[in-house]
């Protein structure tokens, strides 16, 4: 089940009579190393961001402040995670295609990968996706690392 493949990660709110403090540590809390961080701000509901799927790289999104919802797909199944919490995110494995929008004035999205960039690992094409998907369900899982 695609929920079950990109679960929800609570991350403990460590703070005390100072304020609020989260840590986030790659390999720990979050499922990989991460080697590249990125944010997104200054949009608003009316912005769709992402719209690919990666072929190797894995995120983890939080939103840090404000709110925005991300629409994960496999092809098949189909959910939309609302990020509302600090110290809540989403894991995104490889070839799950994302779409983040909704976004409140005030919203941050804090995005976390497994990997630098690498422009040419990025599916931007819906129907490409569904192509690879297909192929990739026929091969039996050997050709993709997902």
């Amino acid at each position: 089940m695609l929920k079950d493949r990109c679960p929800i990660l609570e991350f403990a709110d460590l703070g005390d009579e100072r304020g609020k403090l989260v840590v986030i540590e790659g390999s720990q809390n979050v499922p990989f190393d991460i080697k590249r961080v990125f944010y997104i701000y200054g949009s608003d509901d009316t912005v769709v961001r992402g719209q690919h799927a990666n072929r190797e790289s894995e995120f983890v999104l939080i939103n840090v402040a404000g709110e925005s919802k991300v629409r994960i797909t496999d092809g098949t199944e189909e959910f939309v995670a609302e990020l509302n919490r600090p110290m809540t995110g989403i894991y995104i494995p490889r070839m799950i295609w994302k779409d983040m929008y909704d976004f409140s004035p005030d919203s941050v999205l804090l995005v976390l990968a497994s990997t630098h960039y690498d422009g040419a690992e990025y599916i931007r094409d819906f129907q490409e996706y569904l192509r690879e998907m297909k192929a990739e369900e026929k091969d039996g899982g050997n050709g993709f690392h997902g």
